[in-house]
């Protein structure tokens, strides 16, 4: 025990300190830039207004105050809904892309995308195509179309023509099948995101922020290829990045967060 005045200091209180420390440190960047954290300020706001006024004695006001705080629980969770939903799923995934693809057939699943994309590029046709684990995003799938069919070109660019009616939404692939089309994402709430992204750029990175997926974005405007993972928008590749980016994703198998890092590219989600 190491005497401090008149506490003593253990190793235990060491080690608790610093847990405390490091979950108030990833508990900061878990929220920065984002509502919350403004959210938290103004609790912090109301707690020190009411210290203050108990302290003054002003005893209407304190009731009021203590009213509010007496459902700060609820309020919490109420206003970092999307946080903690976020927090939820990074608990319960796996790190990996695990069985986002079989282990054949890779190569052309990739082949049939890119040429997919680059031709619907070219005609500023807007696609969202999402690659994802062989469990997950079955809530989407059971709201969307479901198709079942095998990854090809010309399907995905049938399906995204703006006179077909499944050109809205998102196309979802698992284990090289086209699951589901017309399949509405999650909207990002991330204010970082620059304003020139409109719906679709918003709905990839929504659907990264809270799942372990791969998302490649195809502009109507201007046919920009963007892709989403992990909450990170990165746009402006170009078809030849884009196809090398896949084959390191999926065709070595190891899929770690740390060997997807689009070291290459640009993140855009402040672009100006």
């Amino acid at each position: 025990m190491i005497p401090i005045g008149f506490l003593e200091f253990g190793i235990t209180d060491l080690i608790e300190t610093l847990v405390i420390a490091l979950v108030l440190f990833y508990l900061y960047r878990w929220v920065r830039g984002t509502f919350a954290i403004q959210a938290a300020l103004g609790l912090v706001f109301i707690i020190l207004i009411n210290a203050a006024v108990s302290i003054l004695g002003l005893s209407t006001l304190n009731f009021i105050l203590r009213s509010i705080l007496d459902v700060g629980v609820l309020a919490v969770f109420i206003i970092f809904q999307p946080e903690i939903r976020k927090l939820l799923y990074s608990l319960g995934q796996n790190t990996t892309l695990d069985k986002l693809f079989g282990r054949t057939n890779t190569m052309s699943v990739v082949e049939e995308v890119v040429e997919a994309v680059r031709n619907m590029s070219h005609s500023k046709t807007g696609a969202l195509i999402v690659f994802a684990r062989s469990s997950s995003l079955q809530d989407l799938v059971d709201v969307g179309v479901k198709l079942d069919a095998r990854v090809n070109s010309e399907l995905l660019e049938t399906i995204f023509k703006k006179e077909t009616p499944l050109h809205d939404g998102a196309v979802i692939i698992r284990n090289n099948r086209i699951v589901a089309a017309s399949c509405y994402l999650p909207i990002s709430q991330n204010p970082n995101i620059s304003s020139v992204f409109g719906t679709r750029h918003r709905a990839a990175v929504g659907i990264s922020e809270t799942n372990n997926v791969f998302v490649i974005v195809v502009s109507e405007e201007t046919g920009r290829i963007s892709v989403a993972q992990n909450g990170n928008l990165t746009s402006g590749l170009s078809i030849q990045k884009l196809r090398a980016e896949m084959e390191e994703l999926f065709g070595s198998g190891k899929i770690d967060e740390e060997e997807v890092g689009f070291s290459s590219g640009k993140t855009d989600l402040e672009m100006n």
